[in-house]
């Protein structure tokens, strides 16, 4: 049972990983900034990838998850007002659709419940076990 629960462990780290990138993105969603070369750059947002772990001969050991940049970060958008604008009136946003967002906190809420329920019955079945082990000595 114990490579069971490790493996819902690495399921707990994973939903924590894809709860921090969403965080942070609705978190600096606001967050503009200069396009230009040398101005202070937009927020740039961040999303998560998952790879399974594996160990000896194949057997499952887990899932490791990365939170790397957005394949597009930022996008522009006209805010002439804005202290980070271009002669054109063009600054740079963040590329968060909180949609998305709101889909990435369910799942890992979904997947956090999801591995604590495998470990707690991990835990019932060692139990049971030392039952029953306990009974034929």
């Amino acid at each position: 049972m114990t490579s069971a629960i490790s493996i819902a462990l690495s399921g707990l780290t994973s939903s924590t990983q894809r709860l921090n990138a969403s965080a942070a993105n609705i978190a600096n969603l606001q967050t503009v900034g200069s396009l230009e070369e040398g101005g202070q750059a937009p927020y740039s947002a961040v999303t998560t990838t998952s790879s399974a772990q594996t160990a000896g001969e194949g057997e499952a050991a887990g899932v490791v998850t990365q939170i790397i940049p957005k394949n597009t970060p930022f996008v522009p958008a006209f805010s002439p007002d804005s202290p980070f604008a271009d002669e054109n009136g063009v600054v740079g946003v963040p590329n968060v659709d909180l949609t998305e967002e709101a889909v990435n906190l369910l799942l890992a809420e979904i997947t956090f419940k999801a591995n604590l329920k495998s470990i707690e019955t991990a835990q019932e079945l060692d139990k049971e076990l030392l039952r029953i082990l306990d009974e034929k000595a």
